[in-house]
């Protein structure tokens, strides 16, 4: 059974979204996971009895809690036994097998890569998002989507590597189709940065398509999608937002007359299924890719639903062995 241990104290409503998570997941994942929950022992006991998973999950005593604004080097020196912190060392350690945090973004990243360190030809870890798609696996995965505000082309061509093995691992697609984000298709378009990375990207052993538009991330020609942090940041915050407004203008429009009414009672199907399916919550659970350990970030604000996803997204990549195929891959790089 995968060892899967969870942030108590990270995320905008923890810990309550975070044992409503876990006991979601003990249901469904019956048998198949060993859970756990680092944080304050006297702040988490009482929920977990209350949620009756006293029994179903363990908790790992951790002093401190980071906060959400918390500033990375501060967490990073002053909070040394705070539930991150605690965390990671456990998985560098070998005693859980990963790490789900929905807390301080910064603070997790420089956290971990400190405890757990980059793989052999891993400069800089990349925060790997999934968002839909149409046709294929209904998914693509967007690397990176946060972590490195400033990508060399070494960079871009490591996340390729990582995006790649994780969507053969975690999605079971064969050959993943691989391209690099930018503003137009043609080769002679973009940053230098992205010229470099899209040639050498195309001398490596992967299935790569070239470049790709912003239109194409929900589309059926690419399956990983490769950028920097400031541009996958900023791709991945505006499609939640699309996402939510398109929501609420289409609820406020099919309840706006009787008749409007009369029309969204005949379409509900149809609008339950809309709704799953460009939920953010459906996709949560950020893995953080090039790590000697697993670690995967879920969204601050992430519900119950959107929690337990990172959960799930962890389980994914203990059961397929993702960090050994990722070295591997970088392995089979770095020698030619």
């Amino acid at each position: 059974m995968s060892r899967i241990l969870v942030d108590g104290h990270g995320g905008d409503s923890a810990p309550g979204v975070v044992i409503e998570a876990l006991k979601r997941v003990h249901h469904e994942y019956a048998g198949k996971m060993t859970l756990g929950i680092v944080g304050q022992t006297d702040v988490l006991q009482p929920l977990l009895q209350a949620a009756s998973l006293a029994d179903a999950v363990q908790i790992v005593q951790a002093s401190e809690i980071i906060d959400m604004c918390e500033s990375p080097a501060n967490a990073l020196r002053r909070k040394k036994d705070s539930s991150m912190h605690v965390g990671a060392r456990l998985v560098r350690d070998g005693e859980w097998d990963a790490l789900v945090s929905a807390g301080n973004t910064g603070a997790l990243m420089a956290i971990s890569k400190l405890i757990l360190k980059t793989m052999p030809g891993v400069d800089r870890p990349a925060i790997a998002s999934m968002i839909p798609a149409d046709g294929g696996s209904g998914k693509t995965l967007l690397l990176d989507a946060g972590a490195n505000v400033d990508s060399s082309s070494e960079h871009l061509t490591q996340f390729a590597i990582m995006g790649s093995c994780y969507m053969q691992a975690a999605e079971g697609i064969a050959s993943p189709r691989v391209g690099v984000l930018n503003i137009g298709s043609e080769d002679i378009k973009g940053t230098d940065v992205v010229k470099m990375a899209g040639a050498s990207i195309s001398n490596l052993d992967l299935n790569y398509v070239g470049n790709v538009e912003g239109t194409d991330l929900f589309g059926d020609d690419v399956d990983v999608v490769v950028c920097d942090g400031f541009v996958g940041n900023v791709a991945l915050k505006t499609m939640e937002g699309v996402a939510h407004f398109l929501m609420g203008n289409l609820k406020r429009k099919l309840t706006g007359s009787l008749l409007a009414k009369a029309g969204m009672v005949l379409a509900m199907g149809a609008m339950r299924k809309l709704k799953a399916r460009i939920n953010p919550s459906e996709y949560n659970g950020a893995p953080l890719l090039g790590l000697n350990g697993m670690v995967v970030k879920s969204h601050g604000g992430a519900d119950a639903l959107g929690f337990s996803r990172a959960i799930e997204v962890a389980h994914r990549e203990v059961e397929s062995q993702l960090g050994t195929r990722i070295v591997e891959a970088m392995n089979t790089w770095l020698e030619r």
